[in-house]
């Protein structure tokens, strides 16, 4: 499937200055052009105008002197010279300008310790596509081969995009950012860290079959996340009648880059379908949260007695609990419902959702909603979980 044309995305642009944080290929350059098309524009990755502003950072509120207060700047990955930032600071304070900041690795910014605009300005998010976004293009099971990012779905070669995507991340986020001290070191990890996709972070499995040590794979791990491929899921630590595992989940945020990392791309393999599938759902949750503030805090549940017992996400709203398993079987069998059946005891649960990629809506006995991915989807957008 090519898509010729920018689609119209879920996010909404504010009234007042943002940073605009998403992976590469997300479509953040793309939704600023449609929303801010007469912007005043900065693109970090024009070399001559890097280099530019890294050797004279003062030009840059210069060349903002003579905009009327409250227009609009945009500022394409603006974490290569994180220094600008004061400049930015000190344009919205006197100038009463507006900004956009764009990037797709927060890295910099955080051991940088910089200057984040003392509040001024909000964080956005831009994710993959969601399925309202493709106007009824959405196919599951592409989803599932090559993922959701713009960059990808538009290509008429959506396995070489997927290939090249890792090998510019290694080069040009990784090594030439210097994100981490040995590049052969995360090439190693990388493909590693993909294979644990949907499980629980094994810190010494993870260092043991990189051959990095304990220290690095944590630091990789923090990479990944800085850079926006992957998340982690804490556990859910309430106090019921067992005891809670600690270890967070570590999902990516799209199934090609996974699958890209891994260096398995073609048809999806069955071993590969459930995390597959689950860690879809974990991103459809994390979009629309992002775009609607659906709950303030997710978190798994997965006890460590009674085998079974296991609930993928577990969304909180004050005191309000959701839980919601994701199975990608063909049709509801007795056991998905376990780790459903083991959480009901919480207080404040107030519905118990088991999603599948495709099956008919209905509500089993004791109240668990059955529905298919599309339907999750349509709930989220609708604010409705």
């Amino acid at each position: 499937m090519v898509i010729n044309q920018p689609l119209p995305r879920a996010l909404q642009p504010p009234r007042q200055s943002f940073f605009l944080f998403g992976p590469r290929g997300s479509g953040k350059s793309t939704w600023m052009r449609r929303h801010f098309a007469r912007a005043t524009r900065f693109d970090l990755l024009d070399e001559a105008l890097f280099h530019e502003l890294l050797t004279t950072p003062g030009r840059f509120f210069e060349r903002l002197r003579s905009l009327a207060p409250r227009s609009w700047v945009c500022v394409d990955e603006f974490q290569r010279l994180p220094s600008l930032l004061n400049e930015v600071h000190r344009a919205i304070e006197e100038r009463g300008l507006r900004f956009v900041l764009s990037g797709s690795s927060a890295r910099k910014l955080k051991h940088a310790g910089v200057n984040l605009l003392a509040g001024r300005a909000l964080r956005k998010t831009m994710h993959g596509f969601v399925p309202s976004e493709m106007e009824g293009r959405f196919r599951l099971e592409t989803a599932l081969e090559i993922g959701t990012l713009p960059v990808v779905v538009s290509s008429p070669q959506p396995e070489e995009t997927l290939r090249a995507y890792v090998l510019s991340y290694l080069k040009e986020e990784i090594q030439a950012e210097a994100l981490a001290r040995s590049l052969a070191g995360f090439a190693r990890f990388l493909p590693i860290a993909a294979l644990m996709h949907g499980q629980g972070v094994n810190v010494s499995a993870l260092a043991r079959d990189a051959g990095v040590a304990r220290t690095t794979v944590n630091d990789y791990l923090d990479v990944l996340e800085d850079t926006l491929l992957a998340f982690r899921l804490p556990a859910f630590e309430a106090r019921l009648r067992v005891r809670e595992r600690r270890h967070p989940k570590l999902y990516w945020v799209d199934p090609g880059l996974v699958r890209a990392a891994k260096q398995h791309l073609g048809p999806v393999a069955p071993e590969e379908r459930g995390p597959l599938f689950e860690g879809l759902v974990a991103e459809l949750l994390r979009s629309w949260n992002d775009y609607r503030g659906l709950f303030d805090e997710w978190a798994y549940w997965a006890p460590t007695e009674g085998p079974g017992f296991e609930v993928d996400f577990l969304l909180r709203r004050g005191k309000r609990f959701v839980a919601l398993e994701a199975k990608s079987s063909a049709r509801p069998r007795p056991a998905d419902r376990a780790g459903l059946d083991a959480v009901a005891a919480l207080p404040g649960l107030e519905r118990r959702i088991l999603v599948y990629p495709t099956t008919p809506r209905l509500t089993l006995d004791g109240g668990i909603e059955v529905m298919d991915f599309l339907r999750l989807s349509r709930e989220l957008e609708a604010g409705r979980l």
